[in-house]
């Protein structure tokens, strides 16, 4: 039985992938990693610490390979999840620059990455939980199917996260076209306050010899007040309205 597993390590923002190809024979298990960030040391001395478990041959240590594996893609996931919550926070209390959105569209990428990853992984485990392999005994089914329930929760949480990311996105652009319009209707607003004096100085700017207001003693002061006046009832009235 030949088996490729693909294992990921997290690289600041990127996730970088190796593979470790297993050998299975009937008393024997040969890997071969590439590319690999963590070494199998570990695993080995957790078996070699169990020998009543190694008693079941090798389909338990290639189960044990196969899950270690899997282990060191949840806190991939765990540590990216952390990030986009809290660039979901950012966006809702304020708005994302412009190398925030170009993270959330890496880490997009890094995650669709990732997920053609996991569907061969699946693959595999499921293939060995649930058909007759060589080298596999049957009571050892149980245990892929625990590597196979490991892959699909990481592929369910990858998808949750790529839909966040999408969600951050659209919360930052809502929010953006809601500044935008509430700046188009306080300058509207502004504008037409300003229309006000500009019409009514626009009237006696106009250079006509017979107008009855340009003789009265107070009409300087009169025209001041009914500028004052509308400009201040306009105010008001945007001001409750919630332009201003």
């Amino acid at each position: 039985l030949f088996v490729i597993a693909r294992t990921a390590h997290l690289d600041h923002d990127r996730i970088a992938y190796g593979e470790t190809a297993i050998f299975v024979g009937h008393t024997h298990i040969i890997t071969v990693r590439h590319g690999s960030a963590r070494a199998h040391s570990e695993l080995r001395k957790q078996l070699e610490a169990a020998p009543q478990l190694l008693k079941h041959g090798v389909d338990y240590v290639l189960h044990a390979i196969l899950d270690f594996v899997v282990d060191g893609y949840l806190p991939i996931v765990e540590t990216i999840e952390e990030d986009v919550l809290e660039m979901e926070q950012h966006a809702v209390d304020a708005f994302l620059s412009r190398a925030e959105i170009t993270r959330i569209f890496n880490l997009r990428r890094e995650l669709i990455r990732f997920q053609r990853i996991l569907g061969p992984m699946r693959e595999v485990s499921g293939k060995l939980a649930s058909h007759d392999m060589p080298c596999i005994d049957t009571e050892a089914r149980a245990y892929f199917s625990d590597v196979f329930d490991h892959v699909r929760r990481v592929a369910s949480m990858v998808d949750g996260l790529r839909d966040v990311l999408t969600s951050v996105f659209e919360i930052s652009n809502l929010l953006e076209q809601q500044r935008q319009g509430t700046i188009t209707r306080q300058l509207a607003a502004w504008a037409a306050i300003l229309a006000v004096p500009t019409a009514i100085a626009g009237i006696y700017g106009m250079n006509f010899r017979h107008m009855p207001e340009l003789d009265t003693r107070y009409g300087y002061f009169v025209v001041l007040a009914v500028i004052a006046t509308i400009c201040a009832v306009l105010y008001f009235r945007f001001k409750r309205t919630g332009w201003l």
